[in-house]
């Protein structure tokens, strides 16, 4: 369904039921079908009321086609001389969104979680409104801290190999080598199995490079969030793949050391790769830590 929210609309799907909420927020370029199906319906099956989005410039929500595509080195350089790039939009305004959603749906509270450049938004979120955060889940994700985020050189040069526009086939292919470059080594997808996900995803919408570029340049000036964490107060969990190549476990010690209180769950043999298709082993191991945490977050103490 759509939503307008923030003042954009946004595509939304809702399990229903009158369980507690759970927000789903999705990483760079995702769009909420990337939310494995296991995991939406381990959530569902435990009672939870599971609502999921796509990101503005993902999927069926609003793009930002006549912002243009920013400069990627130059955001990247101006963020690290600390100044405060301009940039189409910030995670702050992806947070607004997301808590947009909640006001349209009626929602108070919800337990807030975020894959990669979602845990980046959800943080944000619980921030920005901490009285609408009823738990913080960041899994795949980075404080922002400068000289945090160093992928693996391989997956760099997979990342970096992206055809110019116009190429289908080119442009599968590298998407198709990326996903392996970021996945598990011991549970990892089949080519079956992310061709079937590229295919329902071009379906839908198929992915733009100017729209995960603005995304990107949002994530990228957003260096002041981790000095900020300190500030949140709701119960948080991080969970990381013990082997992500894409964002280094490092990121998920140094945001659970930010978070007070905030427990850390590295996860064995998970990489960066949750999403799009989600392993059922990787799938059951994150559901093992991350409801029995829903469910001590929702006790009336919490």
């Amino acid at each position: 369904m759509q939503i307008e929210a923030n003042g954009i609309r946004l595509e939304v799907e809702d399990s229903g039921g009158d369980g507690p909420v759970v927000l789903l927020l999705m990483g760079l370029g995702g769009q909420l079908i990337h939310w494995p199906a296991a995991f939406v319906q381990g959530l569902v099956d435990a009672g939870w009321r599971v609502l999921r989005l796509d990101n503005r410039d993902a999927g069926l929500s609003t793009h930002f086609t006549n912002r243009g595509a920013p400069p990627i080195p130059w955001v990247a350089a101006q963020a690290w001389l600390g100044r405060q790039p301009r940039v189409p939009y910030t995670l702050a305004d992806m947070a607004r969104d997301a808590l947009g959603v909640l006001d349209a749906l009626g929602v108070a509270r919800a337990h807030v979680v975020g894959l990669s450049m979602g845990a980046m938004i959800a943080q944000r979120l619980a921030l920005l409104a901490p009285a609408r955060v009823r738990s913080l889940s960041s899994i795949s994700g980075c404080s922002g801290a400068r000289g945090l985020m160093k992928p693996q050189a391989t997956v760099l040069r997979v990342a970096a190999g992206k055809p110019r526009a116009g190429d289908d086939a080119a442009l599968a292919q590298y998407y198709l080598g990326f996903l392996r470059a970021i996945s598990s080594h011991r549970f990892a997808p089949s080519d079956a199995e992310l061709r079937e996900v590229l295919a329902r995803t071009a379906l839908r919408h198929s992915p733009r490079g100017d729209a995960t570029t603005r995304q990107l340049a949002a994530i990228l000036a957003d260096g002041r969030r981790a000095a900020e964490l300190a500030r949140i107060r709701c119960p948080t969990l991080v969970v990381h793949g013990a082997d992500d190549p894409w964002v280094p476990p490092a990121c998920a010690h140094d945001t659970a050391r930010r978070i007070p209180g905030a427990r850390l769950a590295l996860i064995p043999d998970m990489a960066h790769d949750l999403a799009p298709v989600g392993h059922p082993e990787i799938v059951r191991r994150v559901l093992d830590v991350l409801l029995p945490f829903l469910q001590s977050a929702s006790t009336p103490s919490s």
